[in-house]
This record gives structure tokens, C-alpha cells and sequence, in this order.
């Protein structure tokens, strides 16, 4: 009977190391990425950043042309396709960290479960536009992030209702 148990110890030993390996060869942070994660590309609407290709996509609030730096996944080609002649969204501050608006229509979403940083850009229920000047986690589909410090993003965003325009160029 000892050796049964044993048996039964060392491979639930085996199993477990098998698992807390395979756990650690992740290159994503806890909260699902960063903006020096391969999977972001950058585009503030100065040549010298555009991508390669010549496209570049670029986001006001207000007044204000803020440098992201755009995901590049199929949300983000999406949103490029509606910015072309312009996009416009109405944003509302919600619970004292974000700002929400309707994008006015559904695009891909890749939901997964991540906390926010402030100047994160989220795409929440596949049509909502969710810019963070705080923090928050639920389930969204990360869209890009602004440079911006904490301070910066609360003056822009946590005082009042905004407006966001984004711009998509081809340039030849």
C-alpha cells in the first residue's frame, strides 16, 4: 500500500510541475499585454512613426492629438475601415475612471479578462470605445494605449465628457 501512495505522490508531483511550467512561458503581463509586447504597432499621424505600409490612424480628444500606439489585430483593422472618412464618438465619464462611447456599430472582439491601466483603449461588448484615465478589470478587447501619464489623462478625460475623433490615412 505504501508504494501505491508513493506511486500516487510522484505523479501528482509530476503532473503539477508539468502545469506551473507550461504556466510560466507566457510572455504577456498579468493584465494580458504591454505596449512593448510584440502585438503593438505605433501611429500618432507624424510620418516618422506611420507604419510601413503607410497607414497611420490617429485619435483627438478634444482638441487634444494624443500619440497611441494601436494594436494590431483584427479590432483595430476594423476601426481603421470606420476612421476612414472620419470617426466621431461621444464619450461619457463612467464610475470615475473611464470614459464610454458608441462606436455605432459591432466589430470583431476578442474579449479575455484584464485590468486596465490608465491610456488603455478597450473595446467593450464589440461596439463601445473605452478610453481609462484609471483602472479597471473586466472582460474587453484591447484596442491600443495612449502615452500619456496618469495626471495627463485624468486633466484630458476625468473632468468632463469628451469627444474623440480618429483619423485613418493611407499615404501614398
Amino acid at each position: 500500500m505504501g508504494k501505491i501512495k508513493n506511486f500516487i505522490r510522484i505523479g501528482v508531483m509530476g503532473i503539477l510541475c508539468a502545469v506551473l511550467c507550461a504556466c510560466g512561458n507566457t510572455t504577456e503581463t498579468p493584465d494580458g499585454g504591454s505596449p512593448t509586447s510584440p502585438g503593438f504597432i505605433t501611429n500618432t499621424g507624424e510620418p516618422e512613426n506611420a507604419q510601413k505600409d503607410g497607414n497611420t490612424m490617429v485619435m483627438k480628444i478634444g482638441e487634444t492629438t494624443v500619440t497611441v500606439i494601436w494594436e494590431d489585430n483584427a479590432s483595430v483593422r476594423e476601426l481603421a475601415g470606420l476612421a476612414e472618412k472620419g470617426l466621431s464618438i461621444s464619450m461619457s465619464r463612467y464610475g470615475g475612471f473611464e470614459q464610454v462611447g458608441a462606436i455605432g456599430r459591432s466589430i470583431t472582439r476578442d474579449d479575455r479578462r484584464i485590468t486596465t491601466a490608465p491610456g488603455d483603449i478597450v473595446l467593450y461588448s464589440g461596439n463601445q470605445l473605452v478610453v481609462f484615465y484609471g483602472s479597471n478589470t473586466w472582460e474587453y478587447t484591447r484596442l491600443g494605449r495612449i502615452e500619456m501619464s496618469e495626471e495627463e489623462l485624468s486633466n484630458l478625460l476625468g473632468k468632463s465628457d469628451v469627444t474623440i475623433t480618429i483619423d485613418h490615412t493611407v499615404r501614398e
